[in-house]
């Protein structure tokens, strides 16, 4: 029977591939779902990599199956441990308390020719690496069984050893309306073929001297038929295997393999990896493998508008510190997200709400943000804060006197708690809640105006204090007691209602009013993302906030009141001081135009 994999009030997701799942568990073609998910760690994380994790874990959750995590390191030149690590940590806290009972682990140190044998048993299954437990998988754990797979190939008469350059490969194999040419050393001996192999295993000739191919056809329509490469000689030390190794397996060689040897029944990709699938499954059906083979299905990747996912792009954005590394909370990358304050329920339920589809097209980055405010206003705590502060001096309350008022922490829950917050003489509201001259419709404080302060009472404004230039120094309010909860004048109405915190009791804090990154709903249309980067993605106040936030948590979710929704930063920030980042508005801001200046 399935699990619900989404909360009570939503449906069960439904798709193409999770029907095709579905035939497969009804005619019983496998003893178990194992599927995978296997980025390169080559960068972070991002919100397109999210979709496929909720989509990889999801279907082994629902089906009571395994999600292996795998390093797909085959290009050491580009990958680094610190990525790896990033990884983990983005998966593991995307798939808590969700599916990570279905992450699939190998046993720490477990020996790759332990994992090929026929009798493979089942892997260990864990949610936390450690020194004495379990790690992900790596295609570089591999790397032993796929030569001796690539030695098969050879003898079989079916790949071959090819001294052409890198320009020339790519000048042979044609284009897509014309055929290629077959390499001159395509005709070479097995014996030659195995010979030379073994050579370039020993590390016998330099970088780009030869490849191995394999045999296929240099006239199909598939350009990834055209004896594609299947090894690179790379004199370059691994992050996994250091300098065990100086060839190294194509993607498309290792992949395939790597979903054969880890048992996986449904290896998911994106629509760019259609054509490979030719390849994909002539690689596994010319080795004659034993065992039932995996199958490769395609879906549509994430194209999220104001948003670049392209690891190239990203890591520029780092390396030319337009932000301040792969998890600045403006970056499209799970760790961004998560030290925005977004909550891992809201991913979850945005890829989703997105679905599974075979058409690609551009998702409205409103749909993420409507997501996250919905899983914010359901969970997070309501609290005071002040982000651009002016003192305003309540006259009638004496100094010193602390007025008690009932604050309530989130209305939202079924039975909503309350805290004390102090009223006091001085309190701070927000510069934006008075106008010495207002607009028409102005429902906030103003000379002679009347406001209520959230929690507390209705205020009259009598004075306006200014400096010797001018400047609103603070502003002499009288405050109507009785119009408190319980008091007499509890029913008297005004329109506006602000909020505040009290002076003497409120603690100083930097915040973080972050904002879309991108300008552009499609910042690489024209090739220059940088120029549409948006100069007002960030800003940085000195706020004032209630006693209550100096417990909160890094991640923790918090509603600012009539402000929107904000987390700790445990990262960034003054020591000594709480560092705060908005992870969104309570409102759309841009539904009219560009980001407000």
């Amino acid at each position: 029977m399935t699990e619900a994999v989404t909360s009570a009030a939503a449906p069960a997701p439904a798709d193409f591939i999770r029907d095709i799942v579905a035939e497969d568990v009804a005619a019983r073609r496998y003893a178990k779902i194992v599927t995978r998910f296997p980025p390169e760690p080559n960068g972070y994380l991002h919100i397109g990599h999210a979709k496929s994790i909720c989509l990889n874990f999801g279907i082994a959750r629902e089906n009571h199956g395994r999600c292996n995590l795998r390093m797909d390191d085959t290009n050491p030149a580009k990958e680094d441990v610190e990525y790896v690590d990033a990884i983990i940590e983005d998966v593991q806290w995307l798939i808590a308390g969700w599916a990570d009972h279905c992450l699939g682990f190998k046993p720490k140190g477990a020996t790759p020719a332990a994992q090929v044998t026929d009798g493979r048993p089942d892997f260990y299954l864990g949610a936390a690496p450690g020194p004495d437990g379990a790690e992900p998988f790596f295609a570089s754990d591999y790397f032993g069984p796929l030569y001796e797979f690539a030695v098969t190939l050879i003898g079989k008469g079916r790949a071959y050893v090819c001294d052409l350059s890198p320009k020339e490969t790519e000048e042979y194999r044609g284009s897509p309306d014309k055929p290629g040419r077959d390499s001159p050393f395509r005709t070479r001996s097995v014996a030659e073929n195995l010979d030379l192999f073994a050579r370039m295993k020993a590390g016998e000739f330099p970088d780009g001297a030869r490849s191995l191919r394999a045999k296929i056809d240099m006239a199909s329509p598939n350009i990834w038929l055209r004896d594609p490469l299947l090894y690179r000689i790379r004199h370059t030390a691994h992050h996994h295997t250091g300098t065990q190794w100086c060839i190294y397996p194509l993607y498309d060689f290792a992949h395939c393999l790597s979903d054969y040897l880890e048992g996986i029944t449904h290896s998911i990709c994106t629509l760019e990896f259609v054509d490979h699938r030719a390849l994909y499954d002539w690689l596994l059906e010319s080795l004659g493998l034993p065992r039932a083979l995996p199958h490769q299905y395609e879906f549509a990747k994430l194209n999220l508008g104001y948003t670049l996912v392209s690891k190239r792009k990203l890591l520029q954005l780092v390396q030319e510190k337009i932000v301040s590394g792969w998890d600045d909370p403006r970056m499209p990358t799970i760790a961004g997200f998560r030290r925005r304050g977004v909550p891992a329920a809201a991913l979850r339920q945005f890829a989703y709400a997105i679905g599974v589809t075979k058409f690609d097209g551009l998702t409205d980055v409103a749909l993420l943000e409507h997501t996250i405010r919905e899983e914010l206003n359901r969970t997070a705590l309501r609290r005071l804060a002040v982000l651009k502060p002016v003192k305003l001096v309540l006259t009638n309350i004496p100094a010193g006197e602390v007025i008690a008022c009932d604050a309530t922490n989130n209305p939202q829950d079924e039975n909503p708690t309350t805290r004390s917050v102090g009223l006091t003489r001085e309190i701070y509201i927000e510069a934006d809640d008075f106008a010495e001259v207002p607009p028409p419709k102005y429902f906030r404080l103003k000379p002679g105006g009347d406001v209520r302060l959230k929690y507390a009472c209705i205020i009259t404004c009598q004075e306006v204090v200014k400096d010797a230039a001018g400047r609103i120094v603070e502003l002499h309010c009288t405050a109507d007691l009785d119009s408190r909860a319980g008091g007499p004048n509890a029913a008297r109405k005004v329109k506006g209602t602000i909020h505040w915190v009290s002076a003497t009791q409120s603690i100083a804090a930097e915040v973080r009013l972050y904002d879309r990154l991108f300008n552009v709903p499609e910042p690489d249309a024209d090739g220059a993302f940088l120029t549409h980067v948006n100069p007002h993605s960030l800003e940085i106040v000195t706020a004032r906030i209630e006693p209550a936030l100096a417990a909160a948590a890094p991640g923790q979710a918090l509603q600012f009141e009539r402000l929107g929704y904000f987390a700790v930063d445990a990262k960034a920030g003054t020591p000594g001081r709480l560092t705060f980042n908005r992870t969104i508005s309570l409102k759309d801001t841009w539904t009219k135009g560009p980001a407000p200046k």
